[in-house]
C-alpha cells in the first residue's frame, strides 16, 4: 500500500489490509462495531464562516472536476445501503444549499431507495426557498445549525450577519413538513451566557436543541481543551432557568444524552465528544466531496474511491475498498492522549 501526497490527509492506494476481517457484507471493524450512518459531504463551499470550521476566507476550492457528480454521489449511497447495511444519509458540507443540483442528488437516491431515511445538515441559509422543493425530492428531516438567537453574537461567530435568514429557513422547514427540526449549537466560551436563551426559542419554535462540545477541528487551530465547555458547565448554567431530569440516550449509538425540561415533553440534547466520548458506539462512515471514504473524523487515513469510481471499478471493487476501509477504523479520535494531533481537515472540509 503506498501513500499519495495530496497536501491533505494521506490518501492511500490500493487494498487496504483485510487481516481478519470477517466475511460479511457490512461495515465492520476491528473493535467490533457496524457503520450504519453515512454522512456525505457534497461540497466545501459555505455561506458562513463560523469560527470553529473554517476560515475567515472560505476553504480553498476543490476544482470542478474533482468533485463527485450527482451520479456518483447518488451511486455510492445506493451501493452503501444495498450491500453494505447502511440504514440512515445525511448530507453535509460544507453547506449543502450551496451545490445547484442538491435536490436531483436527494431526488436520484429517493428513487433507488424509497424506504431509506435521508436527512441533511445545513445552516439554514437560504433553506426559505428550497424547503418544499428539498421535500417533493425525497428529503425526510433536517438539523440546523444554530449557535445562539443572539443577533450580534450570531454575527462575531459566523462573521456574517444572516440571523434573520436562518429563522426564516426554520419557519419554512417546518412548514414544509421536515419535522422534528433539530437544532444543534456548538458550545463555546461567548455564547454560553446566551445558552438559556436558545434553549427557550427552540421550544417556543417547536425545535429539538442539541448542543455540542467544540472539537479541535477548526481551520485556525486555536482550540485548546482549557478552553472548552463541558456538559458540565452547560448543565449548570441551563439550570439556573430550566428544571432538567436525565434521560439519555434514545440508542447506544445516538451520540446525544438527553434531558427533559421542565417536566417534558421538551428535550434538550449534548453531544460532549470530548468529555463524554461515545467513539466506542460510533456508528458511522463518511464520504468528502472530493470522493474520499473517512472513517472517523479524525483521522486522516482516507481512500479515494472517486478514482476507483472513474476507472471503471465494478460496484464489488467499490465494496471491497470501502469494507477494508472501514475494517481499518481506529478505536476512538484520542483527544485526551498527550501525543493526540488534529487532523489536517477541518469540520468543513470533512463533513457534518
Amino acid at each position: 500500500m503506498t501513500v499519495v501526497a495530496m497536501g491533505m490527509p494521506a490518501v492511500r492506494s490500493g487494498r487496504p489490509s483485510m487481516d481478519g476481517r470477517p466475511d460479511t457484507p457490512y461495515l465492520v471493524d476491528r473493535f467490533g462495531r457496524t457503520a450504519r450512518d453515512l454522512r456525505v459531504s457534497i461540497t466545501e463551499k459555505c455561506s458562513l464562516r463560523c469560527t470553529y470550521c473554517m476560515p475567515e476566507e472560505g476553504l480553498p476550492p476543490i476544482p470542478a472536476d474533482e468533485l463527485l457528480t450527482t451520479d456518483e454521489i447518488v451511486r455510492l449511497v445506493v451501493l452503501a445501503v444495498r450491500e453494505m447495511g447502511v440504514h440512515e444519509v445525511r448530507f453535509t458540507g460544507g453547506e449543502p444549499l450551496m451545490r445547484h443540483d442538491l435536490e436531483k442528488i436527494i431526488a436520484g437516491c429517493r428513487a433507488e431507495l424509497p424506504d431509506t431515511p435521508l436527512a441533511m445538515t445545513t445552516n439554514g441559509i437560504g433553506l426559505e426557498h428550497r424547503a418544499r422543493k428539498l421535500v417533493a425530492a425525497g428529503l425526510n428531516r433536517i438539523n440546523v445549525s444554530l449557535d445562539t438567537v443572539d443577533r450580534e453574537g450570531f454575527a462575531r461567530l459566523t462573521r456574517r450577519d444572516r440571523l434573520d435568514s436562518v429563522f426564516a429557513g426554520i419557519r419554512a422547514a417546518r412548514a414544509a413538513g421536515l419535522t422534528p427540526i433539530k437544532v444543534n449549537a456548538v458550545l463555546m466560551r461567548e455564547n454560553l451566557p446566551g445558552a438559556a436563551d436558545l434553549l427557550q426559542w427552540c421550544i417556543q419554535e417547536g425545535c429539538e436543541l442539541r448542543f455540542i462540545e467544540e472539537m479541535p477541528l477548526d481551520a485556525d487551530h486555536e482550540w485548546a481543551r482549557a478552553n472548552m465547555i463541558t456538559a458540565a458547565e452547560l448543565l449548570e448554567v441551563l439550570g439556573t432557568r430550566f428544571t432538567l431530569t436525565e434521560v439519555g440516550r434514545e440508542d447506544p449509538s445516538a451520540p446525544a444524552e438527553r434531558w427533559e425540561v421542565d417536566g417534558g415533553p421538551a428535550t434538550v440534547g449534548i453531544i460532549a465528544s470530548v468529555t463524554r466520548s461515545f467513539c466506542g458506539d460510533c456508528d458511522r462512515t463518511r464520504l468528502t466531496a472530493d470522493g474520499r471514504i473517512r472513517s472517523c473524523l479524525f483521522s486522516d487515513q482516507e481512500y479515494d474511491v472517486r478514482a476507483a469510481l472513474r476507472s471503471e471499478a465494478t460496484d464489488g471493487d467499490i465494496a471491497t475498498l470501502w469494507r477494508g476501509a472501514m475494517w481499518n477504523k481506529w478505536a476512538g479520535h484520542g483527544i485526551a492522549e498527550a501525543g493526540f494531533v488534529p487532523p489536517e481537515r477541518t469540520m468543513g472540509a470533512i463533513g457534518g
